[in-house]
């Protein structure tokens, strides 16, 4: 038998998020194998990651939030509706900030406050902004496993985490590829791909002490996650995936994302 089960919460948020950052590893590493991406494939990758992150929400922690609230004799709508808010807004926050620059646009683009960095460093922090949300809902969902939520369980969690590794291999490729192209060596641009996913460990085992140490605010955590990546899809992915005019191959993408991550949690949660 798997000692998983038998780990603390917190071992299994960082072993969780440490996958997922192995496949953006695995995702970037396709720059030794290629130079080019064409655009039409990245779309298509950019809509599956759009529907892992919308079908991730609402089934691995939405629906959680709401369950939860009315368990615990809250009014099932606010914790969701305020924790959804206020991830959305935070991440808002976070955008505005944070100097990066979204893949497709010209460096003259980037956003955030003013700085002087090389446009391969802004992209990496498109993508690490976008990856903060992925690892606090893997580490809040470990959370409330071990919080003894009934609507939580260890085969769910596990399943959002292959859910969102499986969406993160296609942006580490997205970094590292278009780097290699701008002149990187393959090295180079596979350490600035695989570093866009660091920030998930971090966030995973942030996610998860937080339940821990704050069990009532679980709810609102579980909602939070939804409304940052729900945000990230909306401010980001979708938008780039439009970029080229595939937008055909974006949408089969996403309805693919969307359906490989509901099999995932309603199969295995």
């Amino acid at each position: 038998m798997s000692p998983f089960p038998e780990l603390s919460p917190i071992l299994q948020a960082l072993l969780a998020t440490l996958f997922t950052w192995s496949v953006t590893a695995i995702g970037a590493a396709m720059v030794f194998f290629f130079k080019e991406i064409r655009r039409s494939v990245l779309d298509a990758m950019l809509g599956f990651a759009a529907g892992v992150m919308i079908a991730a929400s609402f089934w691995s922690l939405l629906a959680p939030s709401i369950e939860l609230a009315e368990a615990m004799g809250q009014a099932a709508w606010v914790p969701a509706s305020v924790g959804f808010l206020a991830g959305g807004l935070f991440l808002f926050a976070v955008d505005r900030f944070m100097p990066h620059l979204h893949l497709g646009f010209p460096r003259s683009e980037a956003e955030g406050v003013a700085t002087s960095w090389h446009r391969s460093v802004l992209l990496v922090l498109a993508i690490t902004l976008h990856n903060i949300p992925e690892g606090l809902a893997v580490g809040v969902a470990f959370g409330a496993v071990a919080a003894g939520i009934p609507s939580a369980d260890l085969a769910g969690a596990v399943a959002l985490a292959v859910g969102i590794g499986l969406q993160n291999f296609p942006e580490g490729a997205a970094v590292s590829i278009p780097l290699r192209r701008e002149g990187f060596s393959r090295w180079k641009s596979f350490v600035y791909g695989q570093a866009s996913g660091l920030v998930e460990p971090i966030a995973g085992v942030i996610g998860a002490a937080a339940v821990l140490a704050m069990r009532p605010i679980l709810p609102y955590a579980l909602a939070f996650a939804a409304g940052a990546m729900i945000y990230v899809v909306v401010e980001e992915l979708i938008p780039e995936s439009q970029l080229a005019k595939n937008t055909d191959l974006a949408t089969l993408g996403c309805l693919a994302g969307f359906t490989v991550m509901m099999v995932l949690d309603v199969a295995l949660g």
